[in-house]
């Protein structure tokens, strides 16, 4: 089997910066995952990074995802893509605000609710 394509080396303050994202908890729940997958198969680490099997058992993930995170941290490519079709809301603030108002209200002399 040929060696991994893409390999993780962080520098020291990258490694800082993603255990502080793990250790605050404060995030995400796939941003702390997708951080402790970089900081798991990290080559600069003490001992050896672990293999992508290991790394996908230890996180309850799948060996693919690994490979995924793996390839975006190398490559640079952090964020999610942005959704190209997304619809646009029917309903501004002002629409909303006037649909509440009839529904809430009393209805009008002849019509029930």
């Amino acid at each position: 089997m040929p060696g991994k394509k893409y390999r993780v080396r962080l520098s020291p303050q990258e490694r800082e910066e993603l255990e502080g994202l793990v250790s605050r908890g404060r995030s995400a729940a796939y941003k702390q995952t997708h951080a402790r997958i970089v900081l798991m198969s990290d080559e600069r680490q003490a001992g050896r990074p672990m293999k992508d099997e290991e790394i996908a058992q230890a996180l309850k993930v799948g060996r693919a995802m690994v490979e995924r995170v793996r390839r975006r941290c190398v490559e640079g490519a952090w964020n999610r893509k942005t959704q190209l079709r997304r619809r646009s809301k029917k309903l501004d603030g002002e629409g909303q605000r006037h649909l509440i108002a009839m529904a809430c209200s009393e209805p009008r002399q002849g019509r029930t609710s």
